[in-house]
């Protein structure tokens, strides 16, 4: 199986940031930590020998369509059931906690959305001490036209304080890098048959 990582928004999209913070010199640009968790996600992946991918490389914005493309193309090339597409994003909009989204093939992707939600809830403590938000099923663009089965991740609220905070630092990042790791590992087991 194929996983294909988008790391959502690009360094022109406009207002995908946190706010200017009193006391606080650091912005944290989702573009940056969208790509920083898909590039730790990509390399612990590869260092597994999972056949993975990032889907945008570039730093400047790729639109909505054109990532799709990207995913079609590979997904007709590999078949739409051995591949499935992960896109990493930072939420707003002054709530807190994560959540996950999936539309198309909504069984698959409902499957899989439920495999790191349950890698989320698993983690809820001290070192995760955040709400699971749990699933949604929501038409987003890059769910709804691309051919393979597809999740959104919203790691947390970036103008929420204490999610911010976490968002910014080293352990938080780490911390969210390793649960799309181990929820992808763990998603794996359930459909690849080991060989004999």
């Amino acid at each position: 199986m194929k996983i294909l990582i988008d790391n959502g928004h690009g360094i022109e999209t406009p207002g995908k940031r946190s706010p200017e913070w009193p006391n606080e010199s650091r912005r944290l640009f989702e573009w940056e930590f969208n790509r920083d968790i898909a590039r730790r996600v990509h390399e612990t992946l590869t260092q597994k020998n999972i056949d993975c991918e990032l889907i945008v490389k570039e730093i400047n914005d790729v639109s909505l369509q054109e990532r799709c493309n990207r995913v079609n193309t590979i997904s007709n090339q590999v078949g739409k059931t051995n591949c499935m597409l992960v896109s990493i994003h930072a939420n707003a909009g002054g709530g807190t906690g994560w959540e996950v989204f999936y539309t198309r093939d909504a069984m698959t992707s409902q499957k899989i959305a439920s495999v790191f939600s349950e890698e989320v809830t698993s983690r809820h403590d001290t070192n995760f001490p955040f709400r699971n938000r749990g699933l949604k099923y929501d038409p987003l663009f890059i769910l709804k036209h691309t051919n393979c089965p597809a999740i959104l991740t919203e790691n947390l609220f970036m103008d929420t304080w204490d999610d911010f905070l976490f968002l910014c630092s080293e352990k938080g990042r780490a911390i969210i890098a390793d649960i799309h790791v181990q929820a992808i590992l763990k998603y794996l087991k359930t459909v690849l048959i080991p060989e004999e």
